[in-house]
């Protein structure tokens, strides 16, 4: 038997220039077809993913197409439709490929929500942006509907909706997880970090308005199945220090001591690299024997095989 791996799949794995269903579908089954190297390797696997640019979308086609009658949902609920969307997605595509390679399992997506506290910081500071951009006049006009929504000038391309990003504590699904990797299936979980809920005080849970960083939400869902491994996959053969410049240099294995050295200095970029690298930390503190790894996912083949000097390798 080989190890219990939780993936983190990037939006390179999903995403697609034109953004139809078909595109996407496209794109995640060449994404499987590196995944299913996983399987032939006896790994017990569990795949999370990405949603920013799905919700994006529900986001546009809820305001084009809303009316009293037809009232568009909270965040909460669009990512709930977009896990379920992309799991979908997911489930036809590993499915085809383990039939195509002889291989019988069963895959299973699961809406998964995240545990947050309503005291993070997060918010009261919402940072995240999603949806379409507006005008300055647009802004002030839906500020007028959606008082408590926060609004935010991006990039000098206009303006957007900004929502918090509070850090997961527990997945409560994780049950369901472990139960079905010890029945031999392969669940796709933590889709866009899960929903982030918080508690209602009776024992059960709500839903905010937020949105959980989606390699945070698989390093927690890692701790919480007791994965050996995080393995987080992205457009990069490797994290780097000194990224773009000419000393440029690809870390193969690094010390978590090291990398929060290297985020002193500022060596990642917030929207890019630092969440990686961040996660992956959270992963290795919270299981010292255990190392997470973030690398290419064209590179998976590889990364499997053993290939020295695939991915960056993160240990205690």
């Amino acid at each position: 038997m080989g190890k219990r791996i939780v993936v983190a799949l990037g939006g390179n794995a999903i995403e697609t220039a034109t953004g139809t269903a078909e595109s996407q579908e496209e794109s995640i089954k060449k994404a499987m077809q590196s995944l299913v190297e996983f399987v032939k390797n006896e790994d017990e696997l569990v795949i999370t993913h990405g949603n920013g640019p799905q919700v994006g979308n529900l986001l546009l086609q809820e305001a084009a197409g809303s009316t009293k009658k037809n009232p568009p949902m909270p965040l909460d609920t669009v990512g709930a439709m977009s896990e379920g969307e992309i799991g979908y997605w997911m489930e036809l595509a590993l499915e085809s490929v383990l039939a195509e390679n002889g291989i019988s399992k069963t895959v299973g997506a699961i809406i998964s929500q995240s545990v947050v506290s309503k005291d993070d910081p997060a918010f009261s500071k919402p940072t995240k942006p999603i949806g379409p951009f507006y005008s300055k006049e647009e802004c002030e006009e839906l500020k007028k509907e959606h008082p408590d929504f926060v609004y935010v000038e991006d990039a000098g391309r206009g303006y957007r909706r900004v929502v918090p990003s509070p850090k997961p504590m527990k997945m409560l699904q994780a049950g369901v997880v472990k139960a079905m990797i010890e029945k031999g299936m392969i669940p796709v979980a933590s889709g866009g970090g899960g929903v982030p809920v918080v508690s209602d005080g009776k024992g059960g849970y709500i839903g905010v308005e937020g949105v959980i960083d989606k390699d945070f939400g698989a390093a927690q869902m890692a701790q919480d199945v007791d994965a050996d491994e995080l393995i987080i996959l992205t457009a990069v053969d490797n994290v780097c220090i000194n990224f773009n410049k000419p000393d440029q240099k690809a870390l193969t294995t690094v010390t978590v001591e090291e990398l929060e050295k290297y985020i002193a200095e500022g060596q990642f970029a917030a929207g890019s690299m630092l969440p990686k690298v961040q996660a992956a930390i959270k992963f290795v503190n919270a299981k010292p024997q255990c190392h997470a790894i973030i690398a290419s996912l064209e590179r998976t083949a590889d990364l499997v095989a053993g290939v020295p000097g695939v991915g960056t390798i993160i240990s205690k």
